[in-house]
């Protein structure tokens, strides 16, 4: 086309424009239409191309406005020499005092953009010649100096402030939280388009009818952003979820939206009651709260009209073709491909009636898919009551069909999803664009996934059906309610989502990053007790009291202005096992003969006289004497211990597999039910606690002095409590 006008030689400047016009406009349409202007050298600067293309693609829609156009990219406009050597002079004269003292160690690229900026369309390389040519008048030569590297100045840095605090306003109710994930996914906000400019986004395809559908759009939503969270209700939440979480609903708090809670119901043959309480209660116990909760089955009636349309445009077809015979990506195409809509219609309403078995008849729509999958199903027929609607319907919609148009129905502005969607992402644009409809945007992100786990639905429920863990909610599993029951904190998750951050590359992350946020959410928030697992009994013989002392111990150490609790100091006390040698090393601190310890909080320090031992040998109880803190020497070490304590049960966690990735073949040739860890759980079934946790309820978490965190198991009854370890005070060396 550009040869047609300029002849069959072009130059180089032409013949990169027109590479880059066919390179990045977005709609074909308009190609010609843009090589005219370079052809005839009215578009002659990569920036008048920039601005072009930015045009077409904020106008979609037929006829252009030429004129407008025209004015966007500068089309017509003459630059002189004599107006950029004005606009570069009076640039230099602004600068000129910090020219002089600097030199040429100043930043030129500063007068090259105020000077573009006062002249939009000149040509940038006549610009630099100019900047160069009046400051070299101004300056004369560089010296030796001028050539020297300036030296780098040290940047003085700033005091650590205390991160600020947001007030957020969602679905009315004001709340505080830091800022780290806000920020994030308000940064993600520059790349998303805003509500109603969806034609704006790379591979969003534009109709006659899409500014029309997008004005209805802005009209309902008031041009708010509208995200959904949406889940099968057929197993429980894992630790993957909680980045779609956070990413859904803190979008959507972050740029003064709303978020959907929907449930995809629409394979009633797998789906629970105990799984749609159990998604809500972990969204609510992440922190947030649904601006409404929707399920997919609420619009059958409506998904049901808008098929039967799709068949009259021509758009879908009922097919007989077994599943195995369209299972993956090279099936045989449908010899019922071209059956007519009227013959299309009536078989449809026979399946609607169950006059089909199940497998018989399937309705498909005319589309292939980024990946090649070629016509994929639209309804199944499922003989199975759906727990909504009951036996209304034996025909259900799939994935592919029903999530664009639940989408469109609840004018979603940014539908989110994880990064195996893309290949849908076409067919998500095609199905709204055949109906007519609002069509969304659809964006895709990484997975979150964790090493040493498995987070399966099938590969958990063989892990419970052969008794290796418990159920969904084990405390070894990397369910949220796995997570919960162990204690972890929801703070402390979706502090672990933000640090992954809101990437579009698959995280695969170390259990160990996510045991550091829980460390940091727990010292902050888990008050102190003190807790023996292998108690060894110590009779004090020298007891300073009559009966016994009652000890006040802070809840918080490092912050005694949040209160202290109470606990008994008498005769016999209790300490761990291990505190305890009768032959000791260089490095050893605590408690042996001739070395004595201090009590934590009693302020005494103890001294072993005589050690207990039973027939075979073994350390059974210590007698000791006792001495205030303040008049014997400092020990070399302070231990824990209980006195009067109530008798517990503690359960101990490890990683529940050996390998990192136990789903690798190459990594477990076993497969990952062959890679459990048979030390995964210890059970110590003889701890003491100190009685200030007598009143615990289920989920209360406390730091054990000197042992870990420790959370109250649901298991706990009056008579025992349970408690299950969070995490170590500290990252243990020998894990990856």
């Amino acid at each position: 086309q550009a040869q047609r006008t300029l002849g069959p030689a072009l130059d180089k400047a032409t013949g990169t424009l027109l590479y880059n016009a066919a390179s990045r406009l977005k709609a074909p349409r308009h190609l010609g239409f843009l090589v005219g202007y370079i052809a005839r050298r009215e578009i002659r600067s990569d920036l008048q191309l920039g601005a072009a293309l930015d045009y077409l693609k904020s106008h979609p829609l037929e006829p252009l406005d030429v004129a407008a156009f025209e004015q966007a990219c500068g089309v017509g406009v003459s630059v002189t020499p004599e107006q950029i050597e004005e606009a570069v002079e009076a640039v230099i004269s602004r600068h000129r005092a910090e020219l002089l003292a600097e030199r040429y160690h100043f930043n030129m690229g500063l007068l090259m953009g105020e000077a573009r900026s006062r002249l939009r369309w000149a040509d940038g390389k006549t610009i630099k010649n100019e900047v160069d040519l009046q400051v070299l008048h101004l300056l004369g030569p560089k010296t030796e100096a001028d050539l020297e590297k300036k030296p780098k100045t040290a940047k003085a840095r700033p005091a650590q402030a205390e991160k600020p605090k947001a007030v957020v306003v969602e679905n009315g109710e004001v709340g505080t939280e830091t800022l780290s994930l806000l920020e994030q996914l308000r940064g993600e906000a520059l790349k998303f388009h805003k509500p109603g400019e969806n034609y704006k986004t790379e591979g969003y395809v534009v109709t006659p009818n899409t500014m029309a559908l997008l004005k209805q759009h802005l009209a309902v939503t008031g041009g708010q952003v509208r995200t959904r969270f949406p889940p099968e209700p057929n197993g429980i939440l894992h630790i993957g979820h909680a980045k779609a979480i956070n990413f859904n609903f803190g979008y959507a708090k972050a740029n003064g939206g709303v978020c959907f809670l929907r449930y995809d119901d629409t394979n009633p043959e797998k789906e629970e009651e105990k799984y749609f309480t159990a998604i809500r209660d972990m969204v609510e116990w992440l922190g947030y709260e649904p601006y409404a909760v929707t399920h997919a089955s609420d619009y059958f009636d409506q998904l049901y009209t808008w098929a039967l349309e799709l068949i009259r445009r021509g758009q879908a077809y009922v097919c007989h073709q077994k599943v195995e015979e369209i299972k993956g990506h090279n099936p045989p195409p449908s010899p019922w491909r071209d059956r007519p809509a009227e013959e299309s219609l009536l078989l449809f309403e026979d399946m609607r009636k169950g006059k089909f078995g199940e497998g018989e008849a399937t309705l498909r729509m005319k589309l292939v898919m980024e990946d090649g999958k070629m016509d994929p199903v639209a309804y199944r027929v499922k003989f199975t009551p759906h727990h909504r609607t009951g036996d209304k319907w034996c025909i259900y919609p799939t994935y592919d069909y029903t999530h664009c148009l639940c989408d469109s129905i609840e004018h979603i502005t940014h539908s989110l999803c994880t990064k195996e969607f893309q290949a849908r992402r076409s067919s998500y644009f095609w199905l709204c664009n055949a109906l007519d409809v609002y069509c969304p945007v659809q964006w895709e992100y990484g997975r979150l996934n964790l090493l040493y786990t498995v987070v399966s639905k099938r590969k958990i429920i063989r892990l419970v059906e052969m008794g290796a863990v418990r159920d969904w909610d084990d405390p070894r599993l990397f369910t949220l309610t796995a997570l919960r029951r162990r204690g972890f904190p929801p703070e402390a998750i979706n502090n672990f989502c933000a640090r992954v951050g809101v990437t579009v590359a698959q995280a695969t992350m170390e259990p160990h990053l996510l045991e550091a946020c829980v460390r940091e959410v727990l010292n902050e928030k888990a008050p102190r007790a003190m807790a023996v697992l292998e108690p060894l009994k110590v009779t004090i013989t020298n007891f300073p009291a009559p009966e016994a002392l009652d000890v006040l111990v802070p809840n918080f150490p490092a912050d005694e202005t949040r209160g202290f609790h109470k606990v008994p100091f008498q005769p016999t006390i209790y300490i761990e096992e291990t505190d305890f040698r009768e032959d000791t090393d260089k490095g050893y601190k605590r408690l042996a003969p001739g070395q004595p310890v201090g009590l934590r909080h009693a302020g005494y320090v103890i001294t072993v006289q005589n050690v207990i031992k039973d027939a075979s040998g073994r350390v059974m109880e210590l007698e000791v004497t006792c001495t205030k803190s303040d008049v014997a020497d400092k020990p070399k070490a302070f231990i824990h211990w209980v006195s009067e304590p109530l008798a517990c049960e503690v359960r101990l966690y490890e990683r529940l597999f050996l390998h990192k990735n136990p789903e690798d073949p190459t990594e477990v040739p076993g497969g990952f039910l062959s890679d459990l860890n048979p030390d995964s759980l210890r059970v110590v079934d003889t701890a003491l606690v100190d009685r200030s946790v007598l009143s615990a309820q289920p989920f209360s978490k406390f730091q054990f002095e000197r042992l870990g965190y420790f959370s109250v198991d649901p298991d706990s009854t009056e008579r025992k409590l349970v408690f299950n370890r969070t995490v170590t005070l500290k990252e243990d060396p020998g894990k990856d």
